[in-house]
């Protein structure tokens, strides 16, 4: 089994900065692609970044230019690093891993709790 653990979150005021940490933790065979996608109140859960296990990154729009995704594979780990926070981030973000928990077994998308994130103006 895979566990997916976020840390880092808090109450930032806008223009600030707040860095995003997770884990993957427990039997992991590989580990692919991780990321991190919001849910503000009352919308749907959105994309924010992803990174593959080779260094490729995705942003969403509305974040390119003042979130950074990164990771460090030895330690199953993904980071977010959010500068210039306004109030339209405020969300709960959870982070995402792609992950095989054996040679034969399928790939399957493990989630976090969570962790929220408030901007406030």
């Amino acid at each position: 089994q895979v566990q997916v653990v976020e840390s880092g979150g808090g109450l930032v005021q806008a223009g600030g900065s707040l860095r995003l940490s997770c884990s993957a933790y427990g039997s992991i065979f590989s580990l692919n692609a991780m990321g991190w996608y919001r849910q503000a109140p009352g919308k749907q859960r959105e994309l924010v970044a992803t990174i593959t296990s080779g260094g490729t990154t995705n942003y969403a729009d509305s974040v390119k230019g003042r979130f950074t995704i990164s990771r460090d594979n030895a330690k199953n780990t993904v980071y977010l690093r959010m500068n210039s926070l306004k109030p339209e981030d405020t969300a709960v973000y959870y982070c995402v891993a792609d992950a095989a928990p054996c040679s034969e077994c399928r790939k399957y998308d493990y989630w976090g709790q969570g962790t929220q994130v408030t901007v406030s103006s």
